[in-house]
């Protein structure tokens, strides 16, 4: 089944933070940045294609 592009993505829940080592805790918060970077990413792709349709057909009147 696809995923719809609004539903949310589940991810796997980490184990607890107090039980991680340091260099476990800093490869996480690396994946974390990463992650947070292709997001804000997608974000601004959809911004500009609506930005576009916007243009195209006269839309954005927020």
């Amino acid at each position: 089944m696809a995923l719809n592009d609004e539903e949310p993505v589940l991810v796997r829940k980490a184990q607890a933070l107090d039980q991680m080592s340091v260099e476990e805790l800093a490869y996480r918060i690396e994946q974390l940045k990463a992650e947070i970077a292709a997001c804000e990413a997608e974000i601004e792709k959809k911004k500009a294609q609506k930005r576009a349709a916007d243009a195209l057909f006269g839309g954005g009147s927020n």
